[in-house]
């Protein structure tokens, strides 16, 4: 590779592809000082090992895998790889050896996206990177570019006549502000034993290399491996942790690079072998389907990354040998070994305030986090996870709330579980539940037009339990089909005896997803509704949003069935699962209902209020009316009317009621 004659601003290349990641096990070091003469900001590696961890932690929007001399090593590599290349939407350019082009087949079929065959100069290599750059950049761009949000999250610096000028990921990290900091203090921020082997990593940039790297430890002792670029005069560098896992067998999410599910069981059960004390948080995120509408699936995904990376810098900031996994879709796993109760709860307010930090590059975009957090008791991997499962769903059901830690003992949540699934065909069979009416307020009038119905379960032992506890119960006993059923037929038949002074109001009753996806469901439906005597244009049928994505053309053909019966139709929770304009699109809706978490967002920032803007315009556009639940408060509820917002429900109107409380609230408005 002899020719030189090349720069980032003739190559044209796009910000968010100019980071690159090398794999080459016999030409590192001249393909790393290519790429830097040409204006990529790379990472290099010689070994494969761990290499599809490194690629995903280094933001890099490409990859070159180099076979020249190692074929077969670089086909292994390459299968390792196309996983998180294709989730990080990434090119992967394979560099091959002339006699080894004719086993091309071999290299597409195991997952790379380009070629180059030498010989080769540097010019046409770096041409190479730039096509490549051009397929990155197509399937990672838009409002939010996955690589350009990862470096903007990735710990770097640059350095110019201004000063040293850190990322905010890696100011977070040191404690400072955004004022650039003198060279002098940079190297301060290192410990003495590393100060020697930064000044000489920076000789080596001076004397003339594309670029170098030393290793060191950061302030709470991880060890990291300090990229260190001279590109145009100026330098910069990136910080890449290295791996301090458990010696495991790891399978990793090829989208950020941590455990999958399978390895996070693996790793409880080898803690829980031990019998240390261990501490496990399940965070769930939320605000993603805004996300997702806002910006698109690459968008969701770069968001989704970005949370990983918060979650794990978060859990690891006072604790190094914190484990963190990604289990599914918004879920992931944090453990904390020899860690007590109120540990557990410091590590979850450090991983919420580190989520719902506004993201960079990507307007102002806010995730959200529900942590459920347990202390493991004597019980193996799955009971554990079961218990975490049950305090983040009570987290999620949880008012004014983020966070919720479940003890061990008798009480514990998994035996709770355990008992009230025993119980709910007992319950269902003696009267034990019941349906309680939420109020819905029409804001110009300040009128009460309608009720959601929501169930009560009258325990004998422990009291009056929510619609949470009640339909957990039933799905772990494959009863909920049956209570849905019963829920319905109390709600509507408590409707259709009411008196004279709610005769105006309109009823809403829960539908799941699995009663939609029942063959028969919509006629049963409406015979319920008929034998009650209650008015069918006078039912809404409210479907829970995340539910929806599964059978998306039979729950559109019900609701539509639905609606031409005189019935409503909305969409509940809008904000928790994992919609996205083409959801909304696709069904037969009349009205869409802001997720109470949304609806108090709507208090915060001026960016808050901007992203339940968006969704309010959105579904005006698409001729929904707007129902805002969970209202809390008179600013809220102000908020709201402004932004065109025509319903509401929630505390500051009342908490659900019974019938004469309902009459009582009624004639007070």
């Amino acid at each position: 590779m002899g020719e030189r004659a090349f720069d980032e601003q003739s190559a044209g290349l796009p910000a968010e592809a100019a980071s690159l990641f090398i794999l080459s096990f016999r030409h590192r070091d001249e393909l790393l000082e290519a790429a830097g003469r040409g204006g990529w900001r790379a990472i290099a590696a010689r070994r494969a090992g761990d290499v599809e961890r490194r690629f995903i932690a280094s933001g890099a929007g490409l990859l070159i895998v180099d076979g020249r001399g190692a074929f077969d090593e670089a086909i292994g590599a390459i299968r390792a790889l196309a996983d998180a290349a294709e989730a990080n939407a990434a090119a992967l350019v394979a560099l091959l050896s002339r006699n080894d082009v004719p086993r091309l087949g071999e290299v597409y079929a195991a997952g790379a996206t380009h070629y180059l065959a030498s010989p080769f100069g540097e010019s046409e290599l770096l041409q190479a990177l730039r096509f490549a750059a051009r397929h990155t950049q197509r399937l990672g761009g838009g409002a939010i570019s996955r690589p350009a949000l990862r470096q903007a999250e990735a710990m770097s610096w640059s350095f110019d006549a201004g000063g040293l000028t850190l990322s905010p990921s890696l100011r977070a990290r040191f404690g400072l502000s955004e004022r650039p900091l003198t060279p002098a203090r940079g190297y301060r921020l290192l410990g003495r034993p590393d100060r020697r082997a930064a000044r000489a990593a920076r000789g080596r940039l001076k004397a003339g290399y594309g670029s170098t790297a030393f290793s060191h430890l950061l302030p709470d002792g991880t060890r990291v491996a300090h990229h260190l670029m001279m590109t145009g005069g100026e330098a910069s560098g990136m910080i890449e942790p290295l791996d301090r896992e458990a010696p495991l067998p790891l399978h990793r999410d090829p989208l950020t690079g941590l455990p999958d599910g399978a390895a996070a069981r693996r790793w409880l059960s080898s803690q829980l072998a031990t019998h240390a004390p261990l501490g496990v948080l399940l965070v769930g995120l939320s605000r993603l389907p805004i996300a997702n509408s806002m910006y698109g699936r690459a968008g969701g995904d770069a968001l989704i990354q970005a949370a990983g990376r918060r979650i794990e810098a978060a859990a690891r900031e006072r604790d190094s040998k914190a484990w963190v996994a990604r289990l599914a879709g918004t879920e992931f796993l944090v453990g904390l070994p020899k860690t007590d109760a109120g540990q557990v709860s410091q590590a979850a307010e450090r991983i919420v305030a580190a989520v719902e930090r506004r993201v960079a590059l990507a307007d102002g975009a806010k995730l959200g986090a529900d942590v459920g957090g347990v202390v493991a008791g004597d019980e193996d991997a799955g009971a554990l996870l079961r218990r975490a499962s049950a305090a983040l769903a009570e987290a999620r059901e949880t008012p004014g709330s983020a966070i919720r830690l479940l003890e061990t003992g008798a009480s514990r949540a998994a035996e709770r579980s355990q008992q009230l699934a025993a119980e709910i065909q007992r319950a269902m069979d003696n009267g034990e539940i019941d349906v309680l009416f939420q109020p819905q307020v029409r804001i110009a009038e300040g009128r009460i037009v309608g009720v959601e119905a929501l169930a009560r379960w009258n325990h004998p032992q422990l009291g009056e339990l929510g619609a949470q506890a009640l339909f957990g119960a039933a799905e772990r006993a494959d009863l909920s089909g049956p209570l849905s059923d019963l829920v319905q037929r109390c709600a509507l038949e408590a409707a259709a005896a009411w008196p004279a002074e709610l005769a105006d109001l309109r009823l809403s009753v829960n539908v799941t997803a699995a009663d939609l996806a029942q063959r028969g469901f919509v006629d049963a439906m409406l015979a319920r509704i008929d034998s009650s005597g209650f008015a069918r244009e006078r039912v809404t049928a409210e479907v829970t949003e995340e539910g929806l994505i599964e059978d998306l053309g039979v729950a559109a053909a019900a609701l539509a069935e639905l609606r031409r019966a005189g019935c409503r139709v909305a969409v509940d929770d809008f904000g928790t699962g994992y919609s996205s304009l083409a959801y909304l699109k696709a069904l037969p809706l009349d009205y869409l209902k802001l997720d109470r978490r949304l609806s108090q967002d709507i208090a915060g920032s001026p960016r808050d209020r901007v992203v339940v803007r968006g969704v309010i315009d959105m579904a005006r556009a698409l001729g929904l009316g707007v129902i805002a639940e969970g209202v809390e408060t008179e600013e809220q509820l102000a908020l709201l009317a402004a932004e065109g917002c025509t319903l509401y429900q929630g505390f500051l109107c009342s908490e659900p009621v019974g019938v004469a409380e309902l009459v009582a609230l009624v004639a007070s408005k």
